[in-house]
């Protein structure tokens, strides 16, 4: 027996309709059909998975999060910024530059939910329009393990420099 893959993530709301927006409006997240559950709850196409919110009295963590890849990094950032969605009290900042070139940026939605919205190369990004990004070194000294980690496991070719600095 193995795991496949994810099927879907489930988040909580404080106000379904004020995530919905949050979702479609900042990430372009479609609504798909529902099922009832006897709560209110909505789900969203994330890609070929879904995210499903669920309007209920959680407790909202701090760190947890869930990450995502989007088609147009600068749109989200101007959009999440716009909102004062960007999030840099659980990571120390809000956009990082990791030592293989991989951008993550923080967001939190209405409710409070931590998402991580990442982005595969630094280099196809216009450094001047997020004035936020910081390399991860600056704040967490990288061993050589931290070198050679990476959020996209296809990418071997993608190789630090001693910088920490992708190529």
């Amino acid at each position: 027996m193995k795991v496949l893959g994810f099927n879907h993530l489930s988040v909580g709301a404080k106000d379904l309709e004020a995530s919905m927006r949050f979702y479609k409006e900042v990430l372009g997240l479609e609504p798909i059909p529902t099922y009832n559950f006897g709560f209110k709850t909505r789900y969203l196409r994330c890609g070929d998975l879904q995210l499903h919110i669920f309007e209920l009295q959680d407790h909202i963590p701090v760190y947890q999060h869930f990450a995502i890849d989007v088609d147009d990094f600068h749109t989200v950032y101007e959009r999440a910024k716009a909102l004062g969605a960007l999030d840099s009290t659980a990571f120390r900042n809000c956009v990082n530059e990791l030592p293989d070139g991989c951008v993550q940026m923080y967001l939190r939605d209405p409710a409070g939910n931590l998402i991580e919205v990442d982005w595969p190369d630094v280099n196809t990004l216009d450094r001047s329009k997020i004035p936020e990004m910081k390399l991860l070194s600056e704040f967490a000294a990288q061993d050589a393990e931290g070198f050679r980690a990476s959020l996209y496991l296809d990418r071997p070719h993608m190789k630090p420099n001693r910088t920490g600095r992708g190529r």
